[in-house]
Order: C-alpha cells, then sequence, then structure tokens
C-alpha cells in the first residue's frame, strides 16, 4: 500500500517572516491606539505598554521557536498539544479554531474590508456579500498551493509595511506635534498605587490582542524549507519587525494628536493623516487598511486549513479533509471547509458576538501551548538519563525556560481570566462550544480506531 501523499516544503525565510507578520498586523493598530490612551494617559505610559506588549510578544515567539524547532510538522499547536498530553485536548484546539476562533475573526475581517472598500468604490452590494466573495477569492487561490498563497501574502504583506512606513514618515515629518505629544514630562499620570497597576494593566489587554496572530505561522511547518532552522528565525525576525512598526505607529500617534488628543478619537492613523494632507491623506489610510485587512486575510486563508489537514490525518475528522491536490499538493478540502464556515458566519451578521464567544479560550489555549515546552523538556532529560546528555533535541533553546516561558504563561492567563471577569455569559457559550467538543471528539477517536481494526 502507498503511503499517503505528503505536504511538500516550498516556503523560504523570507515567505515565513511575511506570514509572521501577516498574522499579526490586520486593521487593529490604526484604531487601537486611542483605546490605551483612554486607560494611560503620558506618551511614556502608552509607548511602555506597546513596548511591554512587544516584549510578551517576543517571549511567545520564543516559545514558540522551540516548539518550531522540536515538532516541524503540520497543524503548528494542534500537533504541540497532541504529543505533549493528548489527542483529546489537540482536538478541542482543532475543533474551536475552526467553529469559531478562525473563521469567526475571518469573518469579522472580511466585513471590515468590505466597509473600507465601500468608502472608496461605489459598490452596490451589501458588506456581507463582497466579504463572502472575497474569502471566496482567497481560497481559491490558495487551492493552487501553498506556493501561489504564499505569494500573495508576501506582496500584500510587503504593501502593509510599506503603508505603515509611510505612516510614520508622514507623521514625523508632515504632520504639526502637539506639544504634549513631545514632552517626556510627567512620565506617570497619577502616583504609584493600586490604581496605575490597574490602569496599566487595562491597557495592555488590546495591546496583547494587537500583537496576537504570530502562532499561525507554526500551522505550515511542514512547507517550509529547514523549518528547524528558517521558522525559529521567522518568528523572530517577523515578531521583532512588528514590535518596530506599532512602536513608530503609536509614537506619531501620540507626537502629532497628544495623549488627550489620542484618547479622543477613535480613528487616531486617520486623524494623523488628515492634519498632514486632509482628504487626501484620508483616502490614502481607508487604501491601507483595506489592504491591511486583506493581507490578514490572505495569511488566515494560508495557515489554519493545515490544522484540520492534521486532524483528519489522525483519523480525527473527515478523511476527505486530508486530501491533497495532486497537481499542487494543497489541502483543498480543509482550505473550502475553513472559507465556507467564515463565509456563512459573514453573511449571518453574527460575527463579532461569535468571535466574543472564544476570545478567552485563544488565550488559555495560549498558555497551554507554553506549558508543552516544559513536557518536551522532562523528556529530554529522562532520555538523557538513559543515554547521554548530548540526545537533548538540538535546534532552537527557549532563552531564560523556565522563568522566560513561565512569565508568558501567566501572561497568556491573565488575559484570559480578565476577558473571563469582564464577559462572563461569553466566556460560557465559548465553553459550552469547546465542551461540545469532547463527545465529538469520542466519535471520530472510536471511528477510527474501528476502521484500523478492520
Amino acid at each position: 500500500m502507498s503511503s499517503p501523499r505528503q505536504l511538500v516544503a516550498r516556503l523560504g525565510l523570507f515567505d515565513a517572516t511575511m506570514i509572521v507578520m501577516g498574522g499579526i498586523i490586520g486593521s487593529g493598530i490604526f484604531i487601537n491606539p486611542y483605546v490605551v490612551a483612554r486607560q494611560v494617559h503620558t506618551p511614556a505610559l502608552i509607548l511602555g505598554a506597546w513596548a511591554i506588549g512587544g516584549g510578551v510578544a517576543l517571549l511567545g515567539a520564543l516559545v514558540y521557536a522551540e516548539l518550531a524547532a522540536r515538532m516541524p510538522s503540520a497543524g503548528g499547536q494542534y500537533a504541540y498539544l497532541r504529543e505533549a498530553y493528548h489527542p483529546a485536548i489537540a482536538f478541542l484546539y482543532g475543533w474551536v479554531l475552526l467553529l469559531v476562533i478562525q473563521t469567526g475573526g475571518m469573518a469579522a475581517v472580511a466585513v471590515t474590508f468590505a466597509k473600507y472598500l465601500r468608502t472608496m468604490a461605489p459598490i452596490a452590494i451589501p458588506d456581507g456579500w463582497i466579504a463572502a466573495l472575497v474569502l471566496a477569492g482567497l481560497a481559491i487561490i490558495n487551492c493552487l498551493g501553498v506556493r501561489a498563497g504564499s505569494t500573495v501574502q508576501s506582496i500584500l504583506m510587503v504593501m502593509k509595511i510599506a503603508a505603515i512606513a509611510a505612516l510614520v514618515f508622514v507623521g514625523l515629518w508632515y504632520a504639526p506635534a502637539d506639544p504634549s505629544g513631545t514632552s517626556v514630562r510627567p512620565v506617570l499620570d497619577r502616583p504609584v498605587s493600586f490604581n496605575l497597576i490597574a490602569a496599566m494593566g487595562a491597557a495592555l489587554i488590546p495591546v496583547f490582542f494587537a500583537y496576537g496572530g504570530w502562532q499561525t505561522s507554526n500551522f505550515i511547518a511542514a512547507e517550509v524549507h529547514e523549518p528547524r532552522r528558517n521558522l525559529p528565525r521567522a518568528l523572530i525576525h517577523g515578531v521583532i519587525g512588528v514590535i518596530l512598526l506599532y512602536l513608530g505607529v503609536n509614537f506619531v500617534c501620540v507626537r502629532v494628536l497628544g495623549p488627550a488628543g489620542l484618547a479622543a478619537t477613535a480613528t487616531p492613523a486617520t486623524e494623523v493623516m488628515s492634519r498632514a494632507f486632509g482628504q487626501t491623506g484620508t483616502r490614502f489610510l481607508a487604501v491601507a487598511i483595506t489592504i491591511s485587512t486583506l493581507g490578514f486575510l490572505s495569511q488566515s486563508v494560508l495557515t489554519a486549513p493545515r490544522v484540520y489537514f492534521a486532524m483528519a490525518r489522525d483519523g480525527l475528522f473527515f478523511r476527505s479533509v486530508a486530501w491533497l491536490d495532486p497537481r499542487h499538493n494543497a489541502p483543498v478540502v480543509a482550505i473550502l471547509l475553513q472559507a465556507i464556515f467564515a463565509i456563512v458566519i459573514a453573511l449571518s451578521g453574527k460575527y463579532e458576538q461569535i468571535l466574543n464567544y472564544v476570545v478567552s479560550m485563544d488565550f488559555i489555549f495560549f498558555g497551554l501551548t507554553a506549558t508543552c515546552l516544559f513536557a518536551f523538556r522532562r523528556r529530554d532529560a529522562r532520555s538523557s538519563e538513559q543515554t547521554n546528555p548530548s540526545s537533548a533535541a538540538p535546534g532552537f533553546r527557549m532563552p531564560g525556560h523556565p522563568l522566560t516561558t513561565l512569565i508568558f504563561i501567566a501572561m497568556s492567563w491573565l488575559v484570559a481570566a480578565n476577558t473571563i471577569e469582564k464577559y462572563p455569559g461569553h466566556t460560557l457559550i465559548g465553553m459550552a462550544i469547546l465542551a461540545a467538543g469532547v463527545p465529538v471528539y469520542f466519535f471520530w477517536n472510536r471511528r477510527n480506531k474501528k476502521i484500523q481494526s478492520a
């Protein structure tokens, strides 16, 4: 019996780096700075929040870099949870990813793309249908293979970087500065107290969300050349690149608008461009946000189907989802399945509500996946006792482990706890969706055992 067709490594370091950055940068960076400025009110605190968030994201990227070096398998987080703990936990991650986390996020971003597209062109088509068309188009491109999907993603990411760089350049050289935005004093907006810590904590929540998404690059590990070397480098380079871009955007927003002006506008990047070039600047930002949302969608369509593909290969999903197109080696059924789910959610208009159900789930799995590193390191220790110390897994190692890993886990679960505390009703629904996956797992597991024993 011939072995099943495998995914083919066709992506290099540049492609992987663009995928890392594309998974993080959506439309939020053009809007979210004002949310932070409403919690803390000095330039130092605002920029400090984004720097801290970037530092935590980099810690997470380093954790996932070691996981990728240890196990460069299709599915990323799914594979780590399966090998460190149990296939049931891995399945539940894939379950909520398909039903809500990935598809709900894609639907929301696709509708955002439609809204901005309609501001630039008089298109007489409802937002939901525009979203459905762009999701379908990107799915078709990715069905032509990982090379085609990655090329589109890289082009859009380069355009996105150019747009953000242009915003930073305009904010530095053409937009007039607000005196309060360039002052280094005061550093704090209130005395050192629990109130200051609480305000900084509230400011960090949207920052952590804005930095999320780099983990999805690990989904396509099996399609990266020399993944043990290139994927860790891509994660580190990509996250550092995003940190620099985010700090640049926030610096110009604070410089031009001042802390109070930044907190007062829900469209800070647009306001910066408008002060420099009027309506021309506003139109430029609309184009930039449209490109940014399209690039984020392209990355989502490219990466997440590899999780469903891995689930099917393990016998925990429909066998057809593991099918690879013989010409392009693309998991076509997995790609189309995700697109259909996202399109249905976009057309239903319930995407924001659905996404709220599993926001806490996403960060719980963030932290849980990072704990896999402890399980793998323990196995290394047992293996070295039985053989010799040099038998430990080669490749990238998380600097400062276990302390640095614990910091990332703690921050992930603090975000999850904050979300649970703020939205207990949404969290209960999210837990119900997660729990509904338990009997589904046992169904697929039992079915797979019957097939194997037949």
